[in-house]
């Protein structure tokens, strides 16, 4: 996405152990950060949470032609498709933020480029379908994916009594759980290493877009066109899949329409970084300073 939420190193966490372990998924890395854990439990525990993403990413990648999405692309219109519980639970989210941002976001951003008119699709949740209203499906979970699989290693986490945990997806998304021992939080910075503004992150997720590192790769869903925003922008909210959702969004958005966005939304908070000024918009309050 462009826009980094930087960790801290281990030795910045005081009073407390934090066991580091890594996977290759979704194309890029994922981290599992565990605390006040013995390691060897830790390690069970964080590859249950990698068995939990390896599963997600059959489900959900568009280049893998027998996945959920995939399949979903060979649709015509009229037709509609049985699903997995996890690719139908993305799509919900999906949807919600889609009506939250006013399609801002979408998961047919580059519909545009190749279709002359934008697909619709509904949701049956009864039957755990999808229905193709018009055009052609091309889904891509890019920008909530991720963040998706975050919130759902999450609860695995917890389900191994695992509570404080940091959960990183390539840098562009962070997950927080419960603090480490005798710390408000976790400590994480908005930019690359030694970022000057960094935050005790706790209970939420923080995600980043940007175009300083893949270029103009965001489209305005509603024109087809590359997002204008060249600024970088931060999302802090409850949960991964939304805070990576809202950070595209406000690429997309001018100040106004951000402003709108999470004005309806007081658990979401933007933070714009324009030349050398921060400016947050919302009602959430911003973390704590690191």
């Amino acid at each position: 996405m462009g826009a980094r939420v930087q960790p801290a190193g281990d030795l910045q966490i005081t009073m407390s152990e934090v066991h580091l372990f890594e996977q290759r998924a979704m194309a890029t890395t994922f981290q599992v950060r565990i605390t006040n854990e013995e390691r060897t439990y830790a390690l069970q525990a964080a590859q249950a949470a990698f068995a939990v993403m390896t599963a997600l990413e059959t489900h959900l990648s568009r280049f893998r032609v027998s996945s959920d999405i995939a399949q979903l692309a060979q649709l015509l219109p009229g037709q509609k498709l049985r699903i997995s519980e996890p690719a139908f639970a993305c799509l919900e989210i999906a949807k919600k933020m889609e009506s939250a941002t006013s399609r801002a976001f979408s998961v047919t951003p580059a519909a545009m480029q190749s279709q002359p008119v934008p697909p619709q699709w509904s949701l049956i949740p009864a039957e755990f379908s999808v229905l193709c209203g018009q055009g052609k499906l091309e889904f891509d979970l890019g920008a909530i994916g991720k963040g998706f699989a975050l919130d759902r290693m999450a609860v695995t986490l917890r389900d191994w009594d695992c509570p404080a945990f940091l959960l990183v997806a390539g840098g562009s998304s962070i997950l927080a759980g419960d603090p480490p021992a005798d710390n408000p939080g976790w400590s994480c910075g908005l930019g690359e290493d030694n970022a000057p503004q960094r935050y005790w992150l706790k209970h939420g997720s923080l995600s980043g877009s940007g175009i300083a590192v893949k270029g103009r790769h965001i489209f305005d869903p509603r024109t087809g066109q590359p997002a204008r925003r060249e600024s970088r922008v931060w999302a802090w909210c409850d949960t991964a899949a939304e805070s990576d959702a809202l950070s595209t969004a406000a690429m997309v958005l001018d100040k106004k329409g951000v402003t709108a966005v999470v004005d309806r939304n007081p658990s979401w908070l933007v933070i714009l970084h324009e030349r050398e000024s921060w400016r947050c918009l919302g009602r959430r309050a911003l973390p704590a300073r690191a």
